[in-house]
């Protein structure tokens, strides 16, 4: 399972967020979308770590929770839904 982190300030780092996340458990991976044409944070993140209990504690306890002046939204990551525009691309339509 892997942990979407919502609403997340734009000064937020990758070792801001394994702080905060490593009080609930070890950390696989941390992913911060960068837009691609500025670089900049896009706003959210996510996080993978070893055990999904872990990750729960870590949902239950954050979700809503106020961070560098944010309140986040924190829940398990869905997979990305594809697009018919998305797919055509891809099959060389």
């Amino acid at each position: 399972m892997t942990i979407y982190i919502g609403n997340l300030s734009y000064r937020a780092t990758e070792e801001d967020l394994r702080q905060v996340f490593q009080e609930y458990g070890t950390i696989k991976r941390v992913v911060l979308p960068t837009d691609r044409e500025t670089g900049r944070m896009r706003g959210f993140a996510f996080v993978e770590m070893d055990e999904d209990a872990q990750e729960d504690a870590a949902i239950s306890e954050l979700d809503g929770a106020d961070w560098m002046g944010r309140q986040l939204r924190v829940n398990k990551a869905r997979p990305r839904e594809r697009d018919s525009k998305q797919v055509v691309r891809q099959s060389g339509f």
